[in-house]
């Protein structure tokens, strides 16, 4: 089936499944004419990607377990796949503490909105109850780690200011 027909029987893009064949995720056969051609085997393993990527899984990760899946012999399977392991545990351990972090973040502005729902609606929050009340766990901890013994935040914002280069860098994510 053309690369139209494969993308409304998986529900994935045809751009989407182009960047699979570009990342060596799947390998479609190709027509005389030199279009596209899946068959049902690539459409089953489109739908295996697609899963993995909605779990989260990156396609880094998605590109070394997917011949494992599909039952594809490899030498060093063992150490392959105890490394896989510990990538997919340090992703998941990634996942937890940004997840952590939203949940403080989430929890601060809970608090916040509910201080600021018992004074009077006509007036806000003073900046330094505001401040006290929006300061996370981990905005505290980025306060401390910095030099300079100014404030917590930079005035008249909600939280640190993201110019600010006397503060640590956030890691990013990969």
């Amino acid at each position: 089936m053309q690369i139209s027909e494969a993308s409304r029987v998986s529900g994935v893009s045809a751009r989407s499944l182009r960047h699979y064949e570009d990342e060596g995720l799947i390998v479609p056969g190709r027509c005389s004419n030199g279009f596209r051609d899946y068959c049902q085997s690539t459409i089953d393993r489109v739908l295996v990607i697609r899963s993995l990527l909605e779990s989260g899984l990156p396609l880094r990760l998605i590109r070394e377990v997917l011949p494992r899946l599909n039952g594809e012999p490899d030498a060093g399977a063992d150490v392959v796949c105890a490394q896989f392991l510990h990538e997919v545990q340090s992703y998941r351990d990634r996942l937890a503490a940004r997840i952590a972090m939203l949940s403080d973040q989430r929890a601060a502005l809970d608090a916040y909105l509910q201080q600021a729902r018992r004074t009077d609606p006509r007036q806000l929050l003073d900046l330094d109850t505001s401040v006290r009340l929006l300061r996370s766990p981990h905005g505290e901890q980025r306060a401390a780690d910095r030099t300079s013994t100014g404030p917590a935040f930079a005035p008249g914002t909600a939280g640190p200011d993201p110019h600010d280069r006397s503060a640590p860098p956030r890691p990013r994510a990969r």
